[in-house]
């Protein structure tokens, strides 16, 4: 699985904090409640390059961070299961908990990944369409919440 593995993962003797979110599969979503399968596709060529950038990103603004994991499955993902963990360890828990807030955040922001939802009276690749941001532009987003 691969929340045990982020969790494992991340754990360092110099860290006193380690923050995981998982995201599981649930069996409803907007206006559905008997969603019984999900199914993940990427843009696979623009995937890692991304996730490298966040985790950069994540550094810049958390120096004191020490391991950053963002793993999203892609292909089926049965309902209860995981799709995306955002797992992050430091030496104090603000900082942990900020950072995995950022990560998973934008994850879903700027990493292109799409979803496909199957329920009892049909099937979609999602509700509306997506933009995908640029990593500057989720961060920008994300700094003017935090000062607000």
């Amino acid at each position: 699985m691969p929340v045990e593995a982020a969790s494992t993962w991340v754990v360092l003797p110099s860290c006193g904090a380690v923050v995981v979110f998982s995201g599981t599969a649930r069996d409803h979503s907007t206006g559905r409640t008997d969603v019984s399968r999900l199914e993940y596709e990427a843009y696979e060529e623009q995937v890692v390059p991304r996730l490298d950038a966040l985790v950069g990103e994540a550094r810049r603004r958390w120096p004191d961070i020490a391991r950053v994991a963002a793993i999203h499955r892609i292909g089926l993902v049965p309902v209860t299961e995981s799709a995306v963990v955002a797992a992050v360890s430091a030496p104090h828990r603000g900082d942990a908990f900020e950072a995995a807030r950022f990560v998973i955040d934008t994850l879903k922001a700027t990493v292109p990944i799409w979803k496909k939802e199957t329920w009892a009276h049909g099937e979609s690749w999602g509700l509306e369409p997506q933009h995908i941001l640029e990593i500057r532009e989720q961060s920008a987003d994300a700094e003017q919440d935090s000062t607000a």
